[in-house]
This record gives structure tokens, C-alpha cells and sequence, in this order.
């Protein structure tokens, strides 16, 4: 049987990643982020990239990594505020940023995974996310152009995988993982369980025509925050 089931995560990335390109990698904080894969990008010691991602992880971990390495030019993320490297490299005008409205990052990468060059939302006119871009107006309602977004590589961690690619994706962990593997030029998944056999056609959440490897999770599951109740004396 053929299969796109690969051991070296590091081998198979290295062969495709350059400097300077974008790349879409899946995740919501530290939730369902595709950790091997992230290290195996940052082993890879390409530079010059552009991220596009919900957000940059935390410092030490996520995505996180590759800022410490100094691997990355440019972010396109809806959220931040977890990471004082990004701020650090943010404000000595190391890093270029691009913020996205979450939804509109989401619509993004769907667009982008459908073939759908462009569309107008609503969201972010009148604000600094609207500058320099078309308005149009909709039944009286204004609206902004966004384009969608086609990244080089994309980067996504599901579930489940089966010999051919197909995904499923587990609770929290299908956030942004769908969208970054239908907009990725080549994916690149990383899967907690790889079937020997195909899975069920009805449960296959992203199909393996948009995948072109799969490797097995190296088990990490971070947590960004760790909250605890005070225990009550009996």
C-alpha cells in the first residue's frame, strides 16, 4: 500500500522548506499546535519566514521557538499577548506584523484553501485594519476587500490519520487545523493515531488530497496557563 506515512519529520520538512516563505501552521494558544513539527521547522534553520497562525505561542514553547531562533520576518496572527519575545522583537522593529481580526484570519485560510482569491467582510472598517484597503458598500453597509491567504507550507496537528492522509481532528484541537491544511501549497500533518487502514469516508474532517506527509506526534501537550482551586479543609 502506499502510503504518505513518514518516521523523520525532520528530513521530509527540510527537503521542501526555503528561506523567506510562508508558512500556516494550525493551533488556538498551545491547543492542538503541531509541536513536532514547529521543532522540526525550527531544526530546518530556515530564515526569513512568514507565519501565519492564531497566534505565536508562548516564549519556550509553540511557535515561540522560532522567534527565540530568529527564524521569523513577519506574522500574520489575531492574538499575541502570551509572548514577551514577540513584544520585545515587535517593538525594536525586528518583527513586521500583520494583525487579523480572528474571524476574518479564519476566512482567510478557507479562501485561500477554496481557491477564492478574495472577499468583503464588514469587519475592521472605519479602524486601522480597513488602511489602504478597497471599500465597497453592501445594502448600505460598508465593507473591506481581504484576500485570501495561500501559504507554502502549512503546518496542522490532528487526532487521528490514515495511510493516505485523511484527518480527524479531536475537540479544541479543530480550531485552525482544517483551514491551515486546505490553504498550505504542501501540508505537512502530525497525527496522535495513524490507522493502518483507511478511515471512515463519512468522518474524514480534512481529506487527504490537501496532505502530502503525515508523522506521529511526538506526544507534547503543553499547557499555557495551570490554575488549580485552593483545597478546602475537610
Amino acid at each position: 500500500m502506499v502510503t504518505k506515512v513518514l518516521a523523520d519529520a525532520a528530513g521530509a520538512l527540510a527537503e521542501c522548506v526555503r528561506d523567506g516563505m510562508t508558512v500556516a501552521v494550525g493551533g488556538f494558544g498551545l491547543s492542538g499546535i503541531p509541536s513536532r513539527l514547529i521543532t522540526a521547522l525550527r531544526d530546518s534553520g530556515a530564515k526569513n519566514l512568514t507565519i501565519v497562525s492564531n497566534n505565536m505561542g508562548v516564549d519556550g514553547k509553540g511557535l515561540g521557538l522560532l522567534l527565540e531562533n530568529r527564524q521569523v520576518s513577519k506574522v500574520m496572527a489575531s492574538y499575541v499577548g502570551e509572548n514577551k519575545l514577540f513584544a520585545q522583537q515587535f517593538l525594536n522593529h525586528e518583527l513586521e506584523v500583520e494583525f487579523v481580526p480572528q474571524g476574518t484570519l479564519a476566512e482567510r485560510l478557507r479562501a485561500g484553501g477554496a481557491g477564492i482569491p478574495a472577499f468583503y467582510t464588514p469587519t475592521g472598517v472605519g479602524t486601522p485594519v480597513a488602511e489602504g484597503k478597497p471599500v465597497m458598500d453592501f445594502d448600505g453597509r460598508p465593507a473591506i476587500l481581504e484576500r485570501g491567504i495561500v501559504a507554502d507550507i502549512s503546518l496542522v496537528r490532528a487526532h487521528e490519520a490514515d495511510p493516505e492522509g485523511n484527518l480527524r481532528y479531536r475537540m479544541t484541537a479543530r480550531n485552525f487545523n482544517p483551514l491551515a491544511a486546505a490553504a498550505g501549497r504542501i501540508t505537512f500533518a502530525e497525527a496522535e493515531i495513524i490507522h493502518e487502514g483507511f478511515l471512515d469516508p463519512s468522518l474524514v474532517e480534512t481529506p487527504g488530497i490537501f496532505v502530502k506527509h503525515v508523522v506521529a506526534t511526538d506526544g507534547t501537550k503543553d499547557i499555557e496557563q495551570r490554575t488549580v482551586r485552593v483545597r478546602q479543609e475537610a
